[in-house]
């Protein structure tokens, strides 16, 4: 029987906190809590535009970066220069990969199981991110929420239709991997056979137990996906 697995980019394929370093190279002692800060605020700008006046303040997500950036580093009093702000945005564009992001990739699409991204990142943005990583190669499918008309980010209920449209497949015959909890709680509220990459080992989200919705599974790593695919 065909599957697919679909994973989000930002946090389960690329490591958002990686670049803590060249945050770090500009602004000593606060680099982790500066990445830590933007992570956020980025991922409260695309719940905003989504949500608010049905989606009309949509902006692509290298935009809302940029201004979330901006808005984290005018918060805490650190200067963005103009050439601070290119050198940061282009790390983003080319985040690093997690150790085991290709190898399992690679043992699903041995398996003949079909694999694709579904992402908040534009199209640029992850094609230049799959390409710098290496997993173009392993991946049958980049979905972007931006080629929705009109666009829409996760968890909206058009943004995870993408891997269904894409696939051909029922939403209960497509695995999504996320390390973003609030995440996986959406797929799984879609219809999606979820699986959450709890690195950190956090608790489950508190409105996932009020509605008793949970993962499928919850791995601490990449690798340990082949072990229920």
């Amino acid at each position: 029987m065909k599957s697919a697995v679909l994973f989000d980019a930002y946090g389960t394929l690329f490591d958002v906190y990686s670049i803590a370093a060249k945050l770090e190279h500009y602004y000593p002692t606060q680099g982790a809590a500066l990445a830590a800060a933007w992570r956020d605020k980025q991922i409260d700008y695309t719940r905003l535009v989504t949500t608010s006046n049905g989606g009309v303040y949509y902006q692509p997500f290298d935009a809302l970066t940029l201004a979330a950036l901006k808005t984290v580093c005018a918060a805490r009093g650190v200067d963005l220069s103009s050439d601070i702000e290119q050198a940061l945005m282009g790390q983003y564009m080319t985040l690093t990969a997690f150790d085991d992001a290709h190898r399992t990739l690679a043992a699903l699409k041995a398996r003949h199981t079909v694999t694709g991204i579904l992402s908040n990142g534009t199209p640029d943005m992850l094609a230049a991110a799959t390409r710098s990583a290496g997993l173009h190669e392993v991946l049958d499918h980049v979905l972007s929420v931006h080629t929705l008309n009109p666009p829409q980010y996760t968890t909206a209920i058009r943004a995870y239709g993408l891997g269904t449209s894409a696939t051909g497949l029922a939403a209960q015959d497509v695995t999504f991997v996320s390390s973003n909890a609030w995440d996986v709680l959406g797929a799984t509220w879609f219809g999606y056979r979820t699986v959450w990459v709890n690195r950190s080992r956090a608790p489950w989200e508190g409105l996932g137990v009020l509605t008793n919705t949970y993962p499928a599974h919850t791995i601490s790593c990449l690798s340990e996906l082949l072990d229920i695919i």
